[in-house]
């Protein structure tokens, strides 16, 4: 669901950026409650856990589309809703800008898209709801899995009102939003599947981890070792060789509008998209995942050499995760010193 910057207008574009941007401030100011120096290194892992799983398209059968993991819910789950957030950002920043991956104009209406929904609406408001009788396998399970479908589904219909509001009329409203909203249906249910295996392993592991951050308390003296490493790992093994294996059909955005407008890109010749395209080639060190040069590979010639095992990816998925943990743990790390700061002025 990463926007191209085509699909929008730069009203939308700048407006959504704003909106974004002030719901960036206001999780920087929250989230000092609850930070301290084991959530630094937590926000950096999972940044580069969920960039490395985005990486991954996975079919969905009998309809020629695909799907990848949000993992929006992961994050509010393991990082409360403002710490997710902020980490969010931090992913689709940097794939935006080294990868190619979403436009840089259409940058906060994937961050609104992708983060909000899940940090500030189905977290909140159906998956605390659903725990708050006490955690355990079934209440994870029952609430990852509506939680994400619903976060998805409002993600999924944001799009179509952006593409509204920018009056894109190769995407008719009631058309485009009859196709998104199934597709995406479908995408959040292994979305569901997949939040509930994880925040289910992470509360056998560590069970303090889930109450804490429901809590909205620091981490204080929890031991995170285990489950840091595991992250880790997991985050390695999936950028850097699972992503070889990520399908190589249209996702649900592009599949809705191949539909609707016969093609998975809208022209444009508007001034403002040409700027942003042209600052978009120059910082995209690997367009598509890939080294330049070589990411116009056509989906049939994918096809044949599937899995596609391609060091440009491999590099990828291990150097944009590495990118993530670097930007995510430092805006943890300048928030706790923010933070710090603010507890000596109070002392004095």
């Amino acid at each position: 669901m990463h926007m191209a910057d085509a699909l929008i207008s730069p009203t939308v574009g700048f407006t959504m950026m704003s909106v974004t941007a002030g719901v960036a401030a206001y999780s920087i100011k929250k989230i000092q409650s609850d930070m301290d120096e084991k959530k630094i290194p937590m926000m950096g892992v999972l940044g580069a856990f969920i960039f490395a799983a985005q990486m991954i398209n996975f079919t969905i059968p009998a309809t020629g589309s695909s799907g990848h993991l949000g993992g929006g819910m992961i994050l509010t789950a393991l990082l409360g809703p403002y710490a997710g957030f902020l980490a969010m950002a931090s992913i689709l920043l940097i794939q935006a800008l080294f990868f190619g991956d979403g436009g840089l104009l259409a940058y906060g209406c994937n961050v609104f898209n992708m983060g909000f929904y899940t940090c500030f609406i189905a977290y909140p408001y159906i998956y605390k709801l659903i725990t708050r009788k006490g955690l355990n396998s079934h209440n994870i399970f029952i609430a990852s899995m509506i939680s994400a479908v619903i976060g998805l589904q409002l993600g999924a219909f944001s799009v179509v009102l952006e593409t509204l509001f920018s009056g894109k009329t190769e995407l008719p409203f009631g058309t485009f939003v009859m196709l998104m909203q199934p597709i995406h249906l479908a995408i959040g249910i292994v979305e569901g599947l997949v939040t509930a295996s994880i925040i289910n392993f992470v509360w056998k592991a560590r069970p303090e981890l889930l109450e804490k951050v429901a809590a909205s308390e620091s981490f204080g003296t929890l031991y995170l070792n285990k489950i840091l490493k595991g992250f880790l790992v997991a985050a390695v093994i999936v950028g850097g060789g699972l992503s070889w294996f990520a399908s190589v059909n249209p996702d649900g955005l592009e599949w809705s509008m191949q539909k609707v407008a016969g093609t998975t890109e809208l022209s444009t010749s508007d001034e403002m998209h040409q700027i942003f395209s042209i600052i978009q080639e120059k910082t995209a060190l690997l367009p598509d995942y890939n080294f330049k040069g070589t990411e116009e590979k056509t989906v049939s010639e994918n096809e044949n050499t599937w899995p596609s095992v391609n060091i440009g990816t491999t590099v990828s998925g291990l150097l944009g995760g590495a990118m993530t943990f670097a930007l995510a743990g430092l805006i943890g790390l300048i928030v706790n010193l923010i933070k710090r700061r603010e507890d000596v002025s109070a002392s004095k």
